[in-house]
């Protein structure tokens, strides 16, 4: 029988794949096909980018199995999604606020499922996720392969793995240290008030796709504000953003015509844009962890990228909590 797996895994390191393509060699193997209303494989992620990222990886790469996948999150008109579910699909790849919506409205039941995957699970948390989360597996069989992936282990997840999760297989596919070293990483020691001028010579000196981390959703509108008065294309995305709004905000980020997004950590966790040359960090996280979720958005799949890090004297403590995560000391840039 399948083995449950707990991995541990930065964002960009191939997890789609590495889930999908054993999903999809096991469902096509049983040439069954769904009942009306199930699913036979569920994939559960916390934001709609990351979501449709993992359903594409499934059609990719499962484009000559035949099996169907069906693609459900909120923000979005549901007739849609009812008429696809109603038929019974193969892998269905979900947020947990509009599945929860579904079960309840008896669009889609989930007792068929044979494999159930909790994707970036350290974010669902951070979402406020858990209990929808609990909600949704006790709705699954019993006997089911479950997969559970996070990049950080806080306790509430842990318990939510022993509870989820029977005599699981670790995986641990790249540690903290190793993503942060294809990343040439640098601390400007600025001013609160000079960050913007900072931030504005950075982008003057390079060419490449950047993206700019704030602290709040308010900052990264300002921080927006103050490019475009300077005439760099630049866009926000964070959570005040509609779906329609952001998913613009990357198409033009993907296609070259925005060459800076400025987001908010939480907004961030969904983007997987390649060529990513430059992560700047307008504000450094006060959770250490988030640095590294950070500037793990450039370096992607073996590339290298630089990440910049404008630190003001209020956030000093910010950075030795960095430094002792990663442990290393991060270069110090002098000037802009």
């Amino acid at each position: 029988a399948a083995r449950d797996v707990q991995g541990v895994a930065q964002p960009g390191t191939g997890k789609p794949a590495a889930f999908a393509l054993p999903i999809l060699q096991r469902l096509a193997a049983a040439r069954a096909r769904p009942a009306p209303k199930t699913c036979r494989a569920l994939v559960i992620a916390p934001t709609r980018e990351l979501a449709s990222q993992i359903a594409e990886s499934f059609r990719t790469y499962g484009r000559h199995t035949g099996l169907t996948v069906a693609l459900v999150f909120g923000g979005v008109p549901k007739p849609a999604q009812i008429r696809q579910l109603a038929v019974g699909v193969d892998i269905l790849v979900a947020t947990p606020g509009r599945l929860l919506d579904h079960l309840g409205a008896r669009v889609v039941r989930l007792d068929a499922v044979e494999v159930l995957v909790l994707d970036e699970a350290d974010h669902m948390l951070d979402l406020g996720f858990i209990i929808p989360i609990r909600r949704i597996a006790a709705l699954v069989p019993a006997n089911r392969q479950t997969l559970l992936f996070t990049a950080t282990m806080p306790p509430e997840i842990a318990k939510l793995a022993a509870g989820l999760l029977h005599e699981a297989v670790r995986v641990a596919v790249v540690q903290v240290a190793t993503t942060v070293e294809q990343v040439s990483q640098h601390v400007m020691f600025v001013d609160t008030a000079a960050k913007r001028g900072a931030l504005r010579g950075l982008l003057a000196k390079s060419k490449g796709r950047t993206l700019v981390f704030t602290r709040t959703k308010h900052g990264a509108d300002r921080v927006v504000k103050y490019l475009e008065e300077y005439g760099v294309p630049s866009v926000a995305i964070h959570g005040n953003k509609s779906q329609g709004q952001r998913e613009r905000a990357l198409a033009g980020f993907r296609a070259g015509t925005t060459r800076v997004l400025v987001a908010t950590d939480i907004a961030a966790r969904g983007i997987d844009v390649d060529d990513v040359t430059h992560v700047i960090n307008f504000d450094l996280p006060n959770i250490p962890e988030s640095y590294v979720h950070r500037i793990g958005r450039t370096a992607r799949a073996g590339a290298s990228g630089v990440a910049i890090s404008l630190c003001g004297p209020d956030e000093r403590p910010f950075l030795r909590d960095i430094e002792r995560l990663i442990r290393s000391k991060v270069p110090v840039l002098l000037a802009a």
